[in-house]
C-alpha cells in the first residue's frame, strides 16, 4: 500500500510516558503539531513539547510544568474531592486516579516531579468550572473553590486562569512554553458538553467557536 504524501509528511510521535498509552493521542494538522486529546476524568504528561487539548464546562483543568525543563501536562477532573460513595465507582485505575480533583491535582504534581521537574520551578493555569446550564448544580464553583484551596496548601502559585462564567472551553495548552489558548464554544458544543460531563458523572456516581481567542 503506497502512503499519501500527506501521511509521509507527519512527524513521528514522541515516545509516550508509560501509564498515558490510553490517552488519545494525535497529528494536529493545522498546528503542525503532536497533540493529545482529554475526556474527564483523565490527565496527560509530555516531556517533548507536545499540545495537550480538552473541552470543559463544569470541569477544571489544571496545567502545570516545570518552566525550567519543560516538562508539563494537563489534568481533567469532573468532582472536587473523594466522596464516601467512591467504592461505587466501577472504574479502571486510572479513572480512580483523576475523577476526582484532590486525585487528579496530586498524580499531575507527581507525574511532572517523577520526570524531572522540581516543585520551586512549578508553574500552575487554570480553567474551567463553568456553569453551562442554567438548572445544572453549582459543581463548577466548588471545583474552583477545591483546586485554589489544594494550591495554596500545596504552596504553589497560579499565574493565570480562567474560570467561572456562562460557557463551556476548549483548552490549547504547550507542555514545553507553557503557552495556553482558550476558546469559548457556541450554545451547539455547550450542549454536546454539558451532554458528555453528565454522562461522566452518572458514571463515577453509580467543534466551531464563536467566541475570541485568549492567550495565557
Amino acid at each position: 500500500m503506497i502512503n499519501s504524501k500527506a501521511e509521509l509528511d507527519v512527524p513521528q510521535s514522541p515516545p509516550v510516558i508509560p501509564g498515558f498509552e490510553n490517552i488519545n493521542r494525535y497529528w494536529d494538522k493545522k498546528l503542525k503539531v503532536h497533540a493529545a486529546k482529554l475526556m474527564p476524568g483523565e490527565l496527560y504528561v509530555s516531556m517533548h513539547g507536545e499540545m495537550v487539548v480538552t473541552v470543559l464546562g463544569s470541569c477544571v483543568a489544571a496545567c502545570i510544568r516545570d518552566k525550567v525543563k519543560g516538562i508539563g501536562g494537563m489534568n481533567h477532573f469532573m468532582l472536587p474531592q473523594e466522596t464516601e460513595n467512591s467504592q461505587n465507582f466501577a472504574g479502571t485505575a486510572h479513572d480512580v486516579e483523576t475523577r476526582y480533583g484532590n486525585w487528579a491535582m496530586e498524580s499531575l504534581i507527581n507525574e511532572v516531579l517523577k520526570r524531572g521537574g522540581r516543585r520551586g520551578y512549578l508553574e500552575v493555569k487554570l480553567f474551567g468550572g463553568g456553569k453551562v446550564m442554567e438548572n445544572m448544580s453549582d459543581v463548577g464553583e466548588r471545583n474552583i473553590d477545591f483546586v485554589r484551596r489544594f494550591l495554596v496548601e500545596e504552596g504553589l502559585k497560579i499565574v493565570a486562569e480562567d474560570l467561572g462564567g456562562l460557557r463551556p472551553r476548549k483548552i490549547l495548552y504547550f507542555s514545553d512554553t507553557g503557552a495556553c489558548r482558550v476558546r469559548r464554544l457556541n450554545q451547539v458544543v455547550n450542549n454536546t458538553v454539558f451532554s458528555r460531563e453528565k454522562e461522566y458523572a452518572k458514571k463515577v456516581a453509580g467543534p466551531a467557536t464563536d467566541g475570541s481567542i485568549e492567550l495565557f
